[in-house]
């Protein structure tokens, strides 16, 4: 178990990809993996930190695909939103038999299955230590979950957002998994990937971070004990802020 001794963050946003709960599969949520999570979640909370997740959709559905195959894109956004939804109660349950007490809260009004999303309650709910889940992104279309996790972060005065990536530990100026000569950043700045262009986030997301003086840790969630390490603040990934720190390449 964490030490409570060593917070170096209050409150935290976990944004956590839909292929990321697919694990080494394509589709749906691989049991193993949320069960990980929420193991990997009950320490966070353990050490006296606070923490809330937005979970995306794309090992169910993708939007923006199904609008390339002529689907409207509104429509294709909104079946996304649904399926950050079947994610969200997939993790919740998870969350539950690992014993933390969860909370859902939704976009877009589905009250028989989660709360609306109130700014007070879901930092009530923190405060009381409960865990909190974002689904259906902003509620919005062409928006991303990126974007909804930035945003949830600075709403709810998050002190860091973890950014879980699937098989990919960091930030790299290509695509580390087809250019064994890509370079990973150790420290990098918002400006700095938005004028490179790199696929840390959408330009959206990646702007409302600057403006806000969030900081950002993008990591492997497949890495060993990760999201403890990186809300522990052991030095993993990539650290983004809104200005420079340190070293920029690894």
């Amino acid at each position: 178990m964490a030490d409570k001794g060593a917070r170096p963050f209050r409150r935290i946003l976990l944004k956590i990809s839909g292929e990321a709960l697919a694990g080494g599969d394509r589709f749906g949520v691989d049991r193993t993996v949320t069960g990980d999570i929420s193991r990997q979640i009950r320490e966070v909370l353990a050490s006296g930190m606070e923490i809330a997740v937005v979970v995306g959709g794309g090992n169910i559905w993708r939007g923006s695909e199904a609008a390339r195959q002529g689907m409207d894109r509104a429509t294709a956004d909104q079946a996304g939103m649904l399926a950050t939804l079947i994610n969200a109660l997939v993790l919740q349950d998870s969350l539950e038999k690992a014993g933390v007490t969860t909370r859902t809260q939704s976009a877009v009004n589905v009250q028989e299955i989660a709360e609306p999303f109130i700014r007070r309650r879901a930092i009530r709910h923190l405060e009381k230590g409960r865990a909190v889940i974002f689904a259906a992104g902003t509620g919005n279309p062409y928006m991303t979950t990126d974007t909804a996790a930035a945003l949830r972060a600075i709403e709810i005065g998050a002190d860091v957002m973890l950014m879980a990536k699937n098989r990919v530990d960091g930030v790299y100026d290509g695509d580390p998994r087809t250019n064994s000569m890509a370079k990973k950043y150790r420290r990098l700045t918002y400006g700095e990937a938005l004028q490179a262009r790199l696929e840390v986030m959408d330009p959206t997301a990646l702007s409302l971070c600057l403006e806000n003086n969030l900081i950002t840790i993008v990591f492997d969630i497949q890495g060993e004990n990760s999201i403890v390490r990186a809300a522990l603040g052991e030095d993993i990934g990539t650290r983004l802020t809104a200005v420079a720190e340190g070293a920029a390449r690894a």
